[in-house]
Order: C-alpha cells, then sequence, then structure tokens
C-alpha cells in the first residue's frame, strides 16, 4: 500500500489474555490484538454463511433482521472477550441482558452491522468491537470482510488500516489514518445507504457538496478517518454499538462525532444504549446550525 508506515508485532503488542484486576493498568495492546483476532475470526464465520446459496432471515422485536451469521459472530466475539477480559463487560447488540449493564468501563459489540447489506449481499457489512472508557470509546476495530478492509486503533490510539491479507497472529502492512483538511466549497459527503431520508438529504443540502457517496454500515465514519470523505450527518435511529467502533476510528485520526442538536461530544453507557441524531466529521468542517 502506498504511503504507508510498517508497524513491528511489538508495536501492537501481542500479549494475549491480560487480565484487568483493580488497581490494574488498562492493558490496551492486549485489547487490540484480542479485539483484532476476534474480528477476523467473526469475519470469516459470516462470510462462510455468506457465499451459501441461501440463509434464513428473521425479524427481532424492534423489526430488524437477524440471521445465523450474526449469532455465530456474536457468540465468537463475546465469549473471545469474556474468557480474555473477565473483569470487564461485554454489552452486545444480540445479547438482550447485557443491555442493563452499567459500568465506567465495557465492550460494545456489533457483530454484524448493516444486516439489511448482508442480506441484500451488497457487501457493505462490518464487524465491530470497541472499548468505552468513561463515557468515551477509545479503542475499536472495524473488519468489513466481503471487501477485505480492516480499520482499528493501536494500542497507542492511532487509528490505521490494514492491508490484506489479514492473518489472525501477524498483522500486515498499516497505513495511518488521517482525516482531511477538507475545501469547505467542495466537500465530501457520505450519508447512509438503507437510512437516507428527506432529512437528511435537506441537512446535507445546507452544505457546498463537491460529492456524495452513500455507503453501509460503519464504514461510512473509516472513510470520513481514511480521508475519503469529510462529513457524514446521521439524523435517524442508531445504538452505541452501531456508532462506538466508527467513533473511536475516526477520533484516533483526528475526526469528531458530535451530537445533531447541540454539537457537543456524542458520549456512550447511555441509558438503554440508544443514539441521538449525530454528525461525524473532519474539524475542518464549520457545521451549519441545527
Amino acid at each position: 500500500m502506498e504511503g504507508a508506515v510498517v508497524y513491528t508485532r511489538s508495536d501492537l503488542g501481542h500479549t494475549i489474555g491480560h487480565l484487568l484486576r483493580p488497581g490494574q493498568s488498562m492493558d490496551h495492546a492486549a485489547i487490540v490484538t484480542t479485539a483484532r483476532r476476534l474480528a477476523l475470526a467473526a469475519g470469516q464465520a459470516i462470510l462462510d454463511i455468506y457465499n451459501r446459496d441461501d440463509f434464513d432471515v428473521r425479524v427481532k422485536a424492534d423489526d430488524s433482521p437477524v440471521t445465523e451469521a450474526d449469532e455465530k459472530a456474536d457468540a465468537l466475539i463475546a465469549s473471545g472477550l469474556r474468557a480474555a477480559f473477565p473483569d470487564i463487560p461485554v454489552v452486545t447488540e444480540e445479547q438482550a441482558a447485557s443491555h442493563a449493564t452499567t459500568a465506567d468501563v465495557f465492550f460494545l459489540v456489533d457483530p454484524l452491522d448493516g444486516t439489511k447489506e448482508f442480506v441484500q449481499r451488497r457487501g457493505d457489512f462490518t464487524v465491530n468491537i470497541a472499548l468505552v472508557e468513561n463515557g468515551l470509546p477509545t479503542r475499536g476495530v472495524i473488519y468489513a470482510p466481503a471487501k477485505q478492509r480492516l480499520f482499528y486503533t493501536t494500542a497507542e490510539g492511532r487509528s490505521v488500516e490494514e492491508s490484506p491479507p489479514h492473518d489472525p497472529e501477524t498483522p500486515g502492512e498499516l497505513r495511518i489514518l488521517r482525516v482531511t483538511d477538507p475545501d469547505e466549497a467542495a466537500l465530501l459527503v457520505v450519508a447512509s445507504k438503507s437510512h437516507r431520508d428527506q432529512a437528511t438529504d435537506d441537512y446535507i443540502a445546507r452544505y457546498k457538496v463537491a460529492d456524495l457517496r452513500s455507503a453501509g454500515s460503519s464504514l461510512k465514519f473509516c472513510l470520513v478517518a481514511a480521508g475519503e470523505a469529510d462529513l457524514y450527518p446521521r439524523l435517524g435511529r442508531t445504538m452505541e454499538w452501531d456508532t462506538a467502533a466508527g467513533h473511536a476510528i475516526l477520533a484516533g485520526a483526528g475526526g469528531r462525532v458530535v451530537r445533531f442538536d447541540d454539537h457537543r461530544p456524542l458520549t456512550y453507557g447511555k441509558p438503554g444504549y440508544g443514539n441521538p441524531f449525530f454528525i461525524a466529521h473532519a474539524p475542518g468542517v464549520t457545521l451549519v446550525p441545527t
């Protein structure tokens, strides 16, 4: 990958299974290594089902679709995180009992973000694992297995994209991610592929836009982090597990995620884990009043 910076194994930290105990500092190296490995394993399990001729789709109580791939990926990630870090709670979309969790430090997991894209075989689906500390996501992994794109924060909190092939034990070549210095007379905007509505279009129309593209799942955060977009507004319902990993990766690339209503930082650990409308953007974008 042109312009990439190559890290050694020691830069990412390959001590798997260190536990957080009272008085012990957070082992971000072990967390990043474990989350990366679990995301890759979950992605492979998802692809195994995605590549079948057919698979069952059910509807949950909130009218959202769920598949065997969601459940297999969820079981793999949740059990892996709990085994490696038993002192850190895991909140995951597919385990309703976990939604009553209250903690200052916890994992947020969406094992298959973009189930609609998965069902329609559009490829824009992702595995999402994030660590939240004191209300903010500090580390995150996003893996898009059908597109072979892997984004994450390093132990130090810098955001990178790893080139394929993605070996579970040995990271490949890494490119450091940086948000753009946007041209406000020609902004690059990304919006939801499955949830875009008139309110979103009306908001985008208040900016000078050179290019508007659609993308599914948490990949929209990654596009802003990678400098492929400047602005991503979301005027629709999301949950914290939908956004935490992308938020961490965008923040690690110098970007911001703020509430739509007052432009204050989006925080995590809210009752019910629901999000308000939000805007993800490069700092050089002047947000219009809402």
